[in-house]
């Protein structure tokens, strides 16, 4: 199953659906394009999906499908001020999930007609949905961060938002879960930052905050040329102890879910933690080859939250 968003933004992009030449969708083909658009894209999904219960795996495809279009919009369509454009488009669809009183068209976009089904049977509010926009567009704007606290801000629009999802759809979300959810969202966030150094580089982006660079005495250039020094290994050793410390903090957040959240939230810790065991375990130099986890270790970990989904 392969997916080309290309295609896709052809077929259900800004043309068709704001023109009103999209042919309007039932739910059921919603319900499925969005699975397709899940297990097309994303390789634990399908993992997730097996410990999820079988009510809510229709509303995590349409939440995650809309995640995926956002990303999609900002990163796969060339960037700029047309991604800006196509961002702001994706917005007002979602607006139209959130009309009741006529002033909106019905969404006619696969994604969103089933969406509206999850956001009115979970009364998901907007705010969550539109932070990820937010972070989206900031990506076309900001390609460096001077501060960790200005990392965080990206991280609140950008990771928070899901967390938070999580909790609606098992309707348990409230000031407490969220805050914790939080600090595992920028854990899973910044583990990833330190995962993708290299990637990231070749995109023109930086997550590595410019203080904690020079804090380390690892120069500009030395980034640009990816130089593998000391400083560099000292730095992310920082990097992912400062990880670490969210991922601790957000564990107290498991003994306050139902049951059958805590093993797939529990799941995404330890999948988090196993990748900054992978930076560490390569001396953490992520300029010679991006750490991975090994399938081994997914597969431990998968077989480690059966059991205890079962016990």
């Amino acid at each position: 199953m392969s997916w080309d968003f290309a295609r896709e933004l052809e077929k259900w992009g800004l043309s068709r659906t704001s023109g009103g030449l999209a042919p309007p969708v039932s739910l059921s083909d919603a319900r499925a394009y969005c699975a397709y658009v899940a297990k097309a894209h994303y390789e634990n999904f399908t993992v997730v999906s097996l410990l999820l219960p079988r009510r809510l795996i229709r509303h995590f495809h349409a939440v995650y499908a809309y995640c995926r279009w956002s990303d999609d919009l900002a990163d796969e369509t060339g960037g700029g001020q047309h991604a800006l454009d196509l961002i702001g488009w994706w917005r007002e669809q979602l607006r139209e999930c959130y009309s009741s009183n006529g002033e909106a068209p019905a969404p006619r976009h696969p994604v969103m007609v089933a969406l509206r089904e999850t956001i009115r049977r979970f009364n998901i509010p907007p705010e969550p949905f539109l932070d990820l926009l937010v972070a989206f567009e900031q990506d076309q704007r900001v390609k460096r961060y001077d501060t960790f606290d200005q990392l965080l801000g990206y991280c609140r629009n950008s990771a928070n938002p899901v967390g938070r999802l999580v909790l609606y759809l098992f309707e348990c979300f409230d000031e407490e879960r969220a805050a914790l959810s939080d600090e595992v969202c920028i854990g899973l966030q910044i583990a990833n930052f330190w995962q993708d150094v290299s990637r990231d580089l070749d995109i023109g982006r930086v997550y590595l905050p410019a203080e904690d660079r020079q804090k380390y005495g690892y120069t500009d250039e030395d980034l640009e040329a990816r130089r593998c020094t000391p400083e560099f290994r000292a730095l992310v050793r920082f990097e992912v102890d400062r990880a670490r410390e969210y991922f601790a903090r957000g564990a107290a957040l498991l003994p306050l879910l139902p049951r059958e959240a805590r093993v797939d939230v529990e799941l995404f810790i330890r999948g988090g933690e196993a990748v900054l065991g992978a930076i560490e375990r390569c001396g953490y130099d992520v300029w010679t080859q991006r750490p991975e986890v090994t399938k081994l270790a997914k597969m431990k970990l998968l077989l480690g939250a059966v059991a205890k989904k079962f016990l």
